[in-house]
C-alpha cells in the first residue's frame, strides 16, 4: 500500500527520526524498519486528525490511534511495541526540542498475554523422528541432513538462526557437545545425545560429502546446491514434518525448541540449567515452560483423578 502524504513537518519528522535511529548500533534492520512502520501509521492517523507538526500531539491522539489498531483486531504485542515505538519517538522529539512536553509519559502499552507455546508430545516426536531416520536408509543426501538437523534442533534446543549458522568445527563429537552463537554474540556450550551424535554423524559421513563444494566453507549443513543451508530452508524442512504429522497445532522449528525445553523440565532439569542451554538472558524467559509443565500436568490429573 502506498504511503499516505503527511504534512511537511511530520514527513521530515519521520526521516530524522530514521537517521537518529540508524546512529543506534543496538538496533537491528528488522527493529527499524519495524519502528519507522509503527511512527508512519501514528502520523498518518494524526494527520487525520488535522495535526500538521509535532507540537500539535497530544496523548488524546496517541489513545485514539492505539485504540483504532486495537479495533482493526492489533495484538497485544503488537500494540506493545507501537506504545514503545511513540514513547520512544516523543522522548526524541523533546531531547531535539522540536517539542517542549512529551505526551506520551503517560501513554499505557497494554499488558501483553503470556501465550504458552505449541508443545509436541514425546510420542509424536519419536513418530517424526523415526520417519526421518527410515527416510534417510536410502542415503540421499537430504533425507541425511534433515534427520540430522532435526535430530540437533530438538536435542539442543537451538534456534533455527542458531543451527544454520554453525561451522563443523563447532561440534565437539568426543565430548557430545557443541559451541553456539547466539542472541549478542553470545556463546554457550550444548550437549546433545547419542541420538543427534549418530545422526550428525551420519551426515558428515554420508550426506555433506556429496553436496560440498569449494563455496561450501566450513558450514555444517548445506543446502542442495552446496552453499550453507538458509535459514527459510530449514523451516520449511519442519513446517512440512509437522504437517505431515497430522495431530498437532504446533508449528515451525520453534515448536522443537519448545518441546524440548518443556520435556527437560518435565524429566526433572534444573531451571537455570534450561536457561543456559537455551542462551536465554533472562530466567523469567525459560519460566514460560513450567507454566507449560504445570498445564500439561493439571489436564493430566483432571482426565485420570476420580476426584478432579
Amino acid at each position: 500500500m502506498e504511503n499516505q502524504k503527511l504534512p511537511p513537518a511530520l514527513e521530515e519528522a519521520i526521516g530524522s527520526f530514521g537517521r537518529y535511529l540508524e546512529g543506534e548500533r543496538a538496533r537491528s534492520a528488522h527493529t527499524m524498519r519495524a519502528y519507522i512502520s509503527d511512527l508512519r501509521s501514528l502520523l498518518e492517523y494524526a494527520a487525520s486528525e488535522d495535526i500538521t507538526d509535532l507540537p500539535g500531539l497530544e496523548l488524546g491522539t496517541l489513545r485514539r490511534w492505539l485504540g483504532a489498531q486495537s479495533q482493526a483486531g492489533m495484538s497485544r504485542s503488537t500494540l506493545a511495541r507501537r506504545s514503545a515505538t511513540a514513547r520512544s519517538f516523543t522522548a526524541w522529539a523533546m531531547r531535539e526540542e522540536i517539542i517542549h512536553t512529551d505526551p506520551a509519559l503517560r501513554l499505557r502499552a497494554p499488558r501483553t498475554e503470556k501465550s504458552l507455546p505449541g508443545v509436541l508430545q514425546s510420542q509424536q516426536i519419536a513418530r517424526l523422528l523415526g520417519g526421518l531416520e527410515r527416510a534417510a536408509a536410502d542415503g540421499s543426501p537430504l533425507a541425511v541432513r534433515n534427520r540430522a538437523m532435526v535430530e540437533l534442533l530438538y536435542a539442543t534446543g537451538l534456534r533455527v538462526g542458531e543451527l544454520a549458522g554453525m561451522d563443523v568445527d563447532d561440534l565437539n563429537p568426543d565430548r557430545r557437545t557443541l559451541r553456539v552463537v547466539g542472541k549478542g554474540n553470545k556463546e554457550r556450550t550444548v550437549p546433545y545425545g547419542v541420538p543427534a551424535a549418530v545422526a550428525v554423524d551420519d551426515w558428515l559421513r554420508r550426506g555433506r560429502p556429496v553436496l560440498a563444494k569449494e563455496r561450501s566453507g566450513p558450514a555444517l549443513f548445506l543446502g542442495s546446491r552446496g552453499n550453507r543451508v538458509d535459514q527459510r530452508q530449514v523451516r520449511a524442512v519442519v513446517k512440512d514434518l509437522l504437517e505431515a504429522l497430522g495431530d498437532t497445532s504446533a508449528t515451525g522449528p520453534h515448536a522443537l525448541r519448545h518441546s524440548a525445553a518443556t520435556h527437560l523440565l518435565d524429566g526433572g532439569a534444573d531451571l537455570r540449567a534450561v536457561q543456559e542451554i537455551l542462551g536465554h538472558s533472562s530466567l523469567a524467559t525459560t519460566q514460560i515452560y513450567t507454566h507449560v509443565s504445570v498445564d500439561r500436568l493439571r489436564k493430566s490429573y483432571q482426565q485420570a483423578h476420580p476426584r478432579a
